[in-house]
């Protein structure tokens, strides 16, 4: 059996050295891609260098775009695709090179249907970035210390959870959320523990939907978030965590939900959601946000590998 498949890869060998093919739109590619390759190898200029960083630059965000995402299996499956494209090519499959050559010519279609979501998420972090609320902190915006920022918001969350009062606050980062805090009710008011626990009060105008947070300031209550997408989520988790994992997945904002079943803690960030926040932990995740530190260590890491810190 060896033998055979041998003597038939000899004689594909042998035919594609001995006869000129008429070359197809692959093999075109391949010899573009490869006379690239080696003028840029042979004579690099300062440009080649340039280009190629940028080119590795978006591979590498396109790559953590996709991370974590149904977006990344899909990318295996198109590198699977390419794969046998050139092998049925090779190896002489006129029907499956056929199929196969009808998808690679409409790729970029293809891809724009299949990434519809990610594409969209991705446009909107470049058209929506904005400057970081860590700087017009440390600025001087508002007359709050970050201490005391944290102070207030730990204290409010832990009051809401031993009351098993629901909540949902969303702390804005580089991109901004302008659009979320226009579909609420603007606030403008220093962060305070009363303050918030006041507004997440059952029966109350504005007890229900989003507190957005902008620095050491809430601009807007009862705004609306959308749901995220994922089918992956756990039937357990209700309408804020699927929120919180909504916004977390367009922006780079940080959400703090607490349960109304369970008064259970959760963050969600960059499409993650971690659950179980403790008073340090939660304490220590608003330090890293406010003060740009978390007691040494690097907390956030930590949570999002879901790992918890050691008790001293």
């Amino acid at each position: 059996m060896g033998e055979v498949v041998y003597n038939v890869a000899w004689k594909k060998i042998r035919k594609y050295a001995a006869k000129p093919k008429e070359r197809t739109d692959m093999q075109q590619l391949w010899q573009n891609t490869s006379s690239l390759l080696w003028s840029v190898i042979s004579s690099p200029t300062i440009v080649d260098i340039i280009d190629i960083i940028i080119v590795a630059f978006l591979l590498y965000k396109l790559l953590t775009i996709t991370r974590y995402t149904r977006a990344s299996q899909v990318l295996k499956g198109l590198a699977v695709l390419f794969v046998i494209y050139w092998l049925s090519d090779w190896l002489g499959f006129k029907a499956l090179n056929w199929i196969l050559q009808m998808v690679v010519n409409n790729g970029f279609v293809v891809i724009v249907v299949l990434f519809q979501g990610e594409l969209r998420r991705a446009l909107e972090q470049i058209g929506r970035a904005g400057t970081s609320q860590i700087d017009r902190i440390r600025t001087g915006e508002g007359r709050q210390s970050p201490s005391n920022t944290v102070s207030e918001m730990t204290t409010a969350l832990i009051n809401l959870s031993r009351r098993r009062v629901g909540a949902l606050v969303v702390i804005e980062q580089r991109t901004t959320l302008n659009d979320v805090i226009g579909s609420g009710t603007r606030m403008d008011a220093e962060i305070s523990a009363p303050l918030i626990e006041n507004v997440f009060e059952p029966n109350t105008p504005l007890h229900d939907g989003a507190m957005i947070v902008r620095g050491n300031r809430i601009e807007a209550a009862a705004c609306f978030l959308t749901l995220s997408e994922d089918a992956g989520i756990s039937r357990e988790l209700g309408t804020r965590h699927r929120a919180a994992l909504g916004i977390s997945e367009t922006t780079d904002s940080i959400t703090l939900i607490v349960s109304e079943e369970t008064g259970i803690i959760s963050m969600a960030r960059g499409g993650r959601l971690t659950r179980h926040l403790d008073v340090r932990s939660l304490t220590q995740v608003l330090e890293e946000v406010y003060e740009g530190e978390a007691g040494g260590t690097n907390l956030l890491s930590l949570l999002l590998t879901k790992r918890k810190p050691k008790e001293k």
